[in-house]
């Protein structure tokens, strides 16, 4: 699953608000996947205008949107689509600016039923962007 049609086969979300470009790997544990920031992002029109830097709540959905995608690689038995449900000790560290591209890396903590607990690590070119911790459960399907 690499591609933006695999991407969009996981997780419902769709152009202005589908905010991973690519997965890169995936296993039972963890994920890793791609954005890069295009300058004609709809955000960039008013957050900073003459300045714009991809705001931090932004990172927070491409870590919750990664989470996702990982989730839909485990569910087996399960079905609906995964929402978050909390975020907690959330971190910004570096400013993030169109055309530059960050890493996002999710890890499965613990599933507790329909609860899934992970931790995420935002990267652009090497140095942590933003860290999180986050919950996702299984809204059913429409």
């Amino acid at each position: 699953m690499t591609s933006i049609p695999d991407i969009q086969s996981a997780i419902p979300h769709r152009n202005k608000m589908l905010l991973v470009d690519e997965v890169i790997s995936v296993d039972e544990k963890q994920i890793v996947c791609q954005k890069t920031f295009r300058e004609d992002e709809h955000f960039f029109d008013g957050h900073y205008p003459g300045n714009p830097i991809v705001p931090g709540v932004i990172f927070c959905e491409c870590a919750a949107q990664t989470g996702a995608i990982l989730i839909s690689t485990l569910m087996t038995d399960a079905s609906g689509t995964p929402v978050l449900t909390r975020m907690d000790d959330i971190r910004f560290k570096r400013i993030v600016k169109p055309g530059e591209t960050i890493e996002i890396k999710v890890t499965l903590d613990d599933v507790v039923s329909t609860a899934y607990y992970l931790t995420a690590q935002v990267r652009c070119e090497g140095k942590l962007a933003t860290r999180l911790s986050f919950a996702c459960t299984l809204a059913p399907s429409a």
